[in-house]
């Protein structure tokens, strides 16, 4: 009677977590914008278009803390506070749309290992050589930059990405091959908060989509 009550609230409690969003805000906000409320479940894309200036990546920066906020953020039910900064970051991946990088290539951005098998894997399926990794991040093109920022992003494997505009400096082709990738992440159970310019992508990953006016979110 002892194992089948103990495993009967085992099954509970494995049937409650999975019920959980991946990810949840509540109340967050700062100066700036807000306060957002969003449940996102795992394999869920939000899209989140508006104007330039209107807030929304802001938005993205404050889920990751990169920039000053107040309220409650948690990851599989897990509270931010819970985690050091640095850890969450590595789980809620925040990809900007002008991408930073601090060596004068790509390659040491991605350790020897896993991040860089990931990378070579990636790059043919974006559209890029593998000898980009040694160029000099400087002679790469706007939008080459930006399909490495995106691997780089994914070579993590984070259960939860943020990408603003990864898309925005594409020819219709790469997008369409970042598009693919995406879904794929999906699929696998990788959370996406997205930020586009664009309402047709947002309509073609978005299961959720909004609009940011006012610096707040409103149903698309």
């Amino acid at each position: 009677m002892t194992n089948t009550a103990t495993g009967t609230a085992a099954l509970a409690t494995a049937m409650a977590a999975d019920k959980l969003p991946r990810l949840r805000l509540a109340g967050l906000h700062s100066p700036l914008a807000g306060p957002f409320d969003l449940s996102v479940a795992a394999g869920e894309c939000v899209a989140v278009a508006g104007p330039s200036g209107s807030g929304k990546s802001l938005l993205l920066r404050m889920i990751a803390d990169l920039d000053p906020n107040e309220g409650d953020v948690a990851l599989d039910g897990k509270d931010r506070r819970s985690f050091s900064p640095p850890a969450w970051r590595r789980r809620v991946v925040y990809s900007a749309a002008e991408p930073g990088w601090w060596h004068d290539t790509a390659a040491p951005h991605f350790p020897p290992g896993a991040a860089r098998d990931a990378a070579h894997a990636l790059m043919p399926r974006l559209g890029l050589a593998p000898v980009l990794l040694e160029s000099p991040i400087v002679r790469l093109s706007t939008g080459e930059r930006q399909r490495l920022a995106l691997i780089r992003a994914l070579a993590l494997d984070p259960p939860v990405l943020l990408l603003d505009e990864p898309t925005g400096a594409l020819d219709q082709d790469s997008t369409a091959r970042v598009e693919a990738l995406l879904r794929e992440c999906l699929a696998a159970g990788t959370t996406i908060v997205l930020v586009t310019h664009s309402p047709e992508q947002a309509a073609r990953l978005g299961q959720q989509q909004f609009r940011m006016q006012q610096r707040r979110l409103v149903p698309a």
